[in-house]
């Protein structure tokens, strides 16, 4: 369990967790029904080739895992319409003339109802990372959407999970440009091999850059036309990579050989205890990470009222 991408939500820490597994229970996934588009609810974080009676979470100290799923229908819109416009010739060449409006519109939810049983469905599933010390959750995406539907979930378990996009004092693209201009660096990180640079108001060119010098002339000169940095590929020390975003939206999050040479220097019996493992490793680089992000833009945390 590594993630891959990391959005952010802040939450009180006060609040309390007690009988989470329990509670999560109450927001488990239920099969997808036959005239049903979707259906989504917490599943075991280690699958249940592991085992079906699995619980819906995995607590190390104050980090917990837990596992968004959800299952979908797929039925295009193309599909839909094929078969529409061919009962609609069917009902012209018996009744001679078009189904009006309202017709057309109830042969269509017909024809979705009678398609959908037989619709493949496809599943998901989302990580997440709750950290009860600093009052964060963490979800592996960077879609915001699917973030805040994992964060319903939790909510829907609980009952009440007052938990905020993360936000912070710095602004995040004057604190990236600032870095990429040569201002100094929290200690620990350093520039990655990639950027995007903008127009300050979003309305000129998006200059890329990918595998190049990021304090070279050729950025001096994009800056020096008033762009700023919206997305940054940074290292902090030997232990990930990652390409920061001004959203806060981390991308592109991996580990480096100075955080998973342990875990690789180990032999484990089963699948299950590679998963533990890796949480445990995924759950302290988080907290090194989250330690430098909270300083370099001054994050709100419970501890300051958020």
């Amino acid at each position: 369990m590594i993630f891959r991408n990391i959005t952010l939500f802040s939450f009180p820490t006060t609040l309390k967790f007690d009988a989470f597994d329990d509670a999560l229970q109450e927001a488990a996934l239920k099969p997808v029904g036959p005239q049903d588009i979707a259906s989504q609810g917490f599943v075991a974080p280690f699958g249940v080739a592991a085992d079906e009676a699995d619980r819906l979470s995995h607590r190390i100290d104050d980090a917990i895992w837990i596992t968004a799923g959800s299952e979908e229908r797929l039925l295009p819109a193309a599909v839909v319409n094929d078969q529409l416009q061919k009962k609609l010739a069917e009902f012209e060449a018996a009744q001679g003339r078009r189904p009006g409006g309202k017709l057309r519109t109830q042969m269509k939810h017909d024809l979705i109802n009678e398609l959908l049983p037989r619709a493949f469905i496809r599943p998901s599933r989302v990580d997440a990372l709750i950290d009860l010390k600093l009052g964060v959750i963490a979800v592996d995406t960077t879609s915001r959407k699917v973030a805040e539907s994992v964060v319903s979930l939790v909510r829907k378990a609980l009952g009440s999970f007052p938990a905020l996009p993360i936000a912070g004092e710095n602004a995040p693209r004057g604190v990236l440009t600032a870095w990429i201009a040569g201002e100094s660096l929290p200690e620990g990180l350093g520039l990655g091999d990639e950027a995007e640079l903008r127009d300050p108001a979003d309305q000129g060119a998006i200059v890329k850059v990918q595998r190049m010098e990021l304090e070279g002339e050729e950025i001096e000169t994009h800056l020096s036309t008033g762009k700023q940095v919206a997305r940054l590929a940074l290292t902090l020390d030997d232990h990930m990579r990652f390409v920061l975003g001004d959203d806060l939206i981390v991308r592109k999050f991996k580990l480096l050989e100075g955080a998973v040479n342990a875990l690789e220097s180990t032999e484990r019996d089963d699948v299950r205890a590679e998963l533990e493992a890796r949480f445990a490793l995924m759950s302290g680089e988080f907290r090194r990470f989250y330690a430098v992000m909270q300083k370099a833009f001054s994050l709100h945390t419970d501890a300051k009222g958020s």
